[in-house]
């Protein structure tokens, strides 16, 4: 079906965009946002050093010097127009003697597949969902609002959340276009939370909130030098937010710190009566507030999944730094060499997205206002077909193509692959594993450092330590770890069912330890080193083969 034209799109977006920025230019604010927290602004604007109007100018401010402007790095989708209007409403609270509650006057960035009641529309960064305003909170959001945060816009992301191509490009969107990584622009900020993960890293936010099937909030945060959180499924509710898969989906943080982590998923988990899986979220909701972690991982056994490493030389030498540190922290690592059948998990995985894909979309655009004239994935198919110089001048639709093809919940093959995943990832695997060597957590790097953007061949990463709790539905929270030639990469800590708690000490632990988080340069490329520079001349005459 022929859904909203290109040129009427931006149109939309940008004055959403111009509303809000209109505010930030009046009146003006000197406040310096860069490199600071949830606590850090917290901590101000409750010493009275800046209000919360003050701090929300400050950051639309920002985002149209270095998201519009400047390095551009397309990270911001769409602006909140009532974001200014809430600050000030949340500093006559604060005058007006009351409590400040977790969140007070914090702005806040959600992917730009979760539902706001503002006019934003929630596109998951489709042409398809231009129009997709819905006047409705998730109720991971209406959290949010509750804690007192101040929800600033909404963040770009790989389109439909990296679920219509084989041969995507991360962090690409037909409404957002390509986000760039703040570490170096011509390198991938990875997906499907790039947007989320590039915001917060280049200060355009002191966190924003992602989503994650498979590596979507951990592999952003690892390549842009950040904390992301991709809790137990069931932690988080995941009520109107543009779905993939019911087995894998869930919200989670990105942050500066683990601190601000815990703190946001403990706004953010809870039970919903409208979502099955978070049934049990309030009895595992983590701490608001860590505990001192000084000797956190003082005897812990600690699980090194060496088979989860091997794809990249360098990363794996810092990953043996960051043992070193683990070892110095007091923790007894248990070296652990093989593990479940990854390729065997990987295909069962895919029948099961492409399957609940087909079921969960169709029944969510049933839901969207009847502007949205794509009403299933069929639609959503012909739309890009219609609008194809935009959606698929990149890369095809290929998995849109396979899910629509996929035969329902009930199909047989489907039950079976659903049933062999959970098995294989869960029970024999981290279970396993975590039962088998008597451990507390388990450790990888999270993946190699950014690569290049190749619109050619499409993405390239160097490994990933994601599947295995996405697929199990296991909590996995990725820490900085260190760099790779000025890019950073992260150490993952994964643990069982409902451990976030366990986790989020652990990487307060590592994080008090390592302090080793290095800010953006927003460099065009990654400049060559002398060193390198002659390695890539001819040896000389005589010296080479005759």
């Amino acid at each position: 079906m022929q859904g909203p034209s290109l040129a009427t799109l931006p149109r939309a977006l940008l004055l959403l965009g111009a509303i809000a920025l209109t505010g930030a230019a009046m009146p003006p604010t000197n406040y310096d946002v860069q490199h600071k927290g949830i606590a850090d602004v917290a901590g101000d604007m409750q010493a009275g050093h800046v209000s919360a109007a003050a701090l929300v100018r400050a950051y639309l401010a920002r985002i149209a010097a270095v998201d519009h402007a400047g390095p551009s790095l397309h990270a911001v989708i769409a602006l909140n127009p009532q974001a200014e209007a809430e600050a000030a409403a949340s500093d006559r609270r604060r005058r007006s003697g009351a409590p400040p509650r977790a969140l007070e006057g914090v702005p806040i960035l959600v992917k730009d597949n979760i539902e706001t009641e503002d006019a934003m529309p929630t596109t998951a960064g489709s042409l398809a969902l231009a129009g997709n305003v819905t006047h409705r909170d998730a109720p991971l959001v209406a959290r949010l609002r509750a804690a007192g945060a101040i929800i600033l816009g909404k963040t770009n992301l790989s389109e439909w959340a990296n679920m219509r191509s084989s041969a995507s490009i991360s962090g690409w969107s037909g409404v957002g276009g390509l986000t760039r990584n703040p570490y170096a622009l011509d390198r991938s900020a990875c997906g499907s939370s790039s947007g989320s993960a590039a915001a917060v890293a280049a200060s355009l936010a002191p966190a924003a909130i992602g989503t994650e099937t498979d590596g979507s909030i951990t592999c952003p945060a690892s390549l842009t030098g950040l904390v992301g959180l991709k809790p137990t499924v069931g932690l988080v509710s995941r009520t109107h937010v543009v779905p993939i898969s019911a087995s894998q989906d869930t919200a989670g943080p990105i942050t500066h710190t683990v601190a601000d982590a815990a703190l946001l998923a403990s706004v953010l988990a809870g039970h919903d009566p409208a979502d099955p899986a978070t049934e049990d979220a309030d009895a595992h909701r983590p701490a608001a507030v860590l505990p001192d972690t000084a000797h956190a991982l003082q005897g812990k056994r600690i699980g090194v999944l060496r088979f989860l490493a091997g794809h990249h030389a360098a990363t794996d030498l810092v990953f043996g730094r960051a043992l070193d540190r683990l070892r110095e922290a007091g923790a007894t690592l248990v070296e652990i060499k093989d593990g479940p059948d990854l390729d065997a998990i990987g295909n069962a995985e895919m029948t099961v997205l492409l399957t609940e894909f087909k079921a969960g979309l169709d029944l969510y655009l049933a839901s969207t206002p009847p502007v949205v004239t794509t009403r299933t994935m069929a639609d959503v198919i012909a739309l890009n077909e219609a609008q194809h110089d935009r959606e698929l001048g990149l890369f095809n639709q290929d998995l849109m193509v396979r899910a629509q093809a996929t035969a329902g919940l009930n199909d047989a093959g489907y039950r079976t692959a659903l049933s062999q995943s959970r098995r294989m990832a869960g029970a024999d695997g981290l279970d396993k594993l975590q039962a088998q060597n008597n451990l507390d957590a388990m450790v990888a790097p999270t993946g190699g450092p950014a690569w290049v953007v190749d619109l050619v061949n499409g993405d390239h990463d160097g490994g990933s330590a994601s599947t295995l709790p996405a697929v199990a539905g296991y909590p996995h929270l990725t820490v900085p770890m260190g760099d790779v030639d000025g890019l950073p990469i992260g150490l993952s800590f994964i643990g069982p069912r409902w451990s976030e708690q366990r986790l989020l000490e652990f990487g307060a632990a590592w994080e008090a330890a390592a302090r080793i988080r290095q800010q953006p340069r927003y460099l065009p490329t990654l400049p060559e080193t002398p060193a390198q520079r002659a390695l890539l001349l001819p040896a000389g005459r005589g010296s080479g083969p005759s």
